[in-house]
Parts: C-alpha cells; structure tokens; sequence
C-alpha cells in the first residue's frame, strides 16, 4: 500500500488520467475504436523530442551553458535578470520544464548567502519565465504540440498567434527581475565543476551527468536528430520516419537515452486520448462541453488549467472547440496561477524545497503574488478588454 500512495504522489496526473480513463470505460464500451482515439503522431514526436533533450542534458550541454552564464553576473538582481531571460529563451526550444531543472539549482546555488527572499523571488521569477516563453512554439511544452497537431497549424501561423502573449510577457519577466534586489553576490567564483556538483546535490545525482569533456560525435549527433524532429514539425518528413531515425539512433550509439524518457508523461497522454475519445460519444456530455466552451475558450481553458493543469486541460477541451487559438491562449496563460496550473512549477519548488534553508510558506506567498497577479492582468487585457 506504502509503495502505491508513493506511485500516486509521484505520478499524480497519470493516475488521474487513468481513473477518467476507466470511468468512461463503463459509458462507451472497450471497443477496437478505442485505436482510433490515439494521436499517434503527437506520441511519436514527443518520444523524439524528450530523447534528444535527454541525450544533450546527460552529457552536461545544458549544465555547461549555465555554468558560463553565472560567471556573467555580479549582483542578485543581474543574476535574475540573466537567468530569467535565459529560461524565457531557452524554454522555446528545450521545453520549460528542462530549462528549470537545469538553471534553477544554479540560481540557487549562486544565491548560497544571500537573504532566502532573494533566493524565492529569482526561482519564482524563473519559472514564470519558463512557463511563458515556451508559450512562442510547438515544441516549447506538452499543450503545444497537443494543440498544434490538433489545430492543423503551420509554424509560421502558429508562432504568429502566439507572439502577442510572448511579448506582453517578456515585458512582465523583465520588470519583475529588475525590481528584484541590487545587492552583490556573496559567493565567490567557483569552478564549473563545482557549481554542477553541488547541482546533483540539489536535484539528485540521477538528474546530472556532467562529463569532464563534451563528446563532440554525440553532441553533432544529437543535434542532427533535433533537426530531423524540426523537419516533422515543418510537415518535411513523415512522423514514423522521424520516430525511425530517433529510435535506431540511440539503440546503435546511445541506447541508455531511451530508459531516460518520461513514459509516464506518454502514457498520461494515451489515458487522456482514450477518455476524451469516449466523452466524444456521450451526446449531452459533448454538448454541454460544446455550450461551455462556446466563445468563451481562453476563460474556460484558463480555469480549467488550474484545477487540472494546462496539459490535461488542452487535452480535454480541444475536441469540444471551435476556437484553437483562443484555448491555445487560454491554457497557456493557465499556466499561471496555482503550483500546480503547470507542472513545471512543481519542478521549481521540488528543487527549491529540498534545501535546509527552504521556506516553503514564504515560497507560496511570492509564487502565488507573482502568478496570480500577472494571470490577472492577461484576463483583463484578454478577457475584459478582448485583446486578441
């Protein structure tokens, strides 16, 4: 029993997804339609995409580049400043949830001596940063590429769309870093090996592999499949040929990757396919859904994503729009809000919270000022003032 409520605290989401998953077993009976729920393609590019951001992470690129990073800056608000930006940036490509395991342990770490206010506002700050700017591409986080395979984007449309909340937000991210504190660092320079040191220690030695020299054949490797992923994301290749290469890529040079991927990140997907499917088939649960949602997508999916999370909320409520883009606004600015609005800023406070200093009362009340206040002024400009 122990060792089930362990499962259920770690994998809360995927748990959930499974209970819906049975509960519309007993409305739509277990038929071979059940096959036809699933998108294939998204699964395929998301596998791909987690494995070769697993294989740069484990070989210490991610680690290296922050390390460099922190030698940039002298003071508490700098150091902010920078690493925000960095996770706002970063985010678009890597997701924002690798871009705060691997730059929020450094933040902490170089803010070792300063006031744990200081510390609290850069890790919340951050995450804010991480959650919004990977809000710009399809590949930024898990709702994106849901919604940009399922909307029937192209890249251009779909970063076109939504440029509007990215810039509004980076303006937010900014003001909020420079009104952080001014005062000097009190940690002296420190080797990049120490500071990815004291990262494992934060974050745990399974989560940090930093080699003492970047393999160059794996990095060029590496690189040349995220550029193949890019291809199916540009509708270039076809997603089982990307999937192909991915896959006999790292079974013939790296095969270890493949046991770093979140399967259970997959198989919440796939729970969340088959029961959004069967609500498809119950009529008054697909028009009530229909009626809800009915021009008001960026509210309902804004709500939603804080009782659910953004993810599951996208996941859940496409199949009952007419407005894509308005959800896609809405889950992504969702995942403002409450800690668990985005599960990336559970991967904040873990890290945060596992230090002997940690505050984690103080924590919520920054986390919750900063999200709550900037998820007001979204639902003004865009909800009250129909900034669209």
């Amino acid at each position: 029993m122990k060792k089930i409520m362990n499962f259920i605290k770690k994998e809360p989401v995927f748990c959930a997804a499974c209970l819906l998953m049975l509960a519309s077993a007993f409305f739509v009976t277990p038929n071979k339609e059940y096959f036809g729920y699933i998108d294939y393609k998204v699964l395929a590019l998301l596998f791909c995409l987690m494995a070769v951001v697993a294989g740069l992470k484990e070989m210490g690129l991610f680690d290296r580049i922050a390390s460099a990073l922190s030698r940039k800056v002298t003071t508490v608000r700098s150091l902010t400043l920078l690493l925000s930006l960095v996770c706002f940036f970063v985010a678009m490509v890597i997701t924002n949830d690798v871009a705060l395991i691997t730059f929020v342990p450094l933040t902490v770490l170089m803010l070792k001596g300063q006031k744990e206010g200081d510390v609290i506002r850069a890790v919340v700050i951050e995450t804010i940063a991480a959650n919004l700017g990977s809000c710009l591409t399809p590949i930024g986080n898990p709702q994106n590429l849901f919604l940009y395979g399922f909307g029937g984007y192209e890249v251009g449309a779909f970063l076109w769309d939504m440029a509007p909340v990215v810039a509004v937000s980076l303006v937010a991210v900014v003001l909020l870093a420079l009104f952080t504190s001014g005062e000097k660092l009190q940690v002296g320079a420190q080797t990049a090996e120490e500071i990815d040191a004291a990262q494992g220690e934060l974050i745990g030695p399974e989560e940090v592999n930093v080699a003492p020299k970047l393999p160059v054949g794996k990095l060029v490797m590496y690189i040349v499949l995220f550029a193949v992923c890019l291809l199916e994301v540009f509708h270039v290749l076809h997603f089982l040929i990307v999937l192909a290469v991915v896959f006999l890529a790292l079974i013939i040079f790296d095969r270890k990757i493949l046991l770093k991927v979140d399967y259970m990140l997959l198989a919440t997907f796939i729970a969340f396919f088959v029961f959004i499917g069967n609500l498809g088939q119950i009529e008054s649960v697909r028009g009530l859904l229909e009626e809800l949602l009915a021009g008001r997508e960026i509210l309902v999916g804004i709500v939603a994503s804080q009782v659910f999370s953004n993810v599951p909320a996208a996941m859940l409520l496409a199949e009952f729009s007419t407005d894509i883009k308005g959800l896609l606004w809405g889950v992504n600015i969702g995942g403002l809000g409450t800690l668990i609005a985005s599960m990336a800023s559970l991967i904040s406070y873990k890290i945060y919270a596992n230090r002997q200093e940690a505050q984690r009362g103080k924590y919520m009340g920054w986390f919750s000022l900063y999200n709550f206040g900037l998820l007001a002024l979204f639902v003004v400009l865009v909800v009250f003032c129909d900034w669209r």
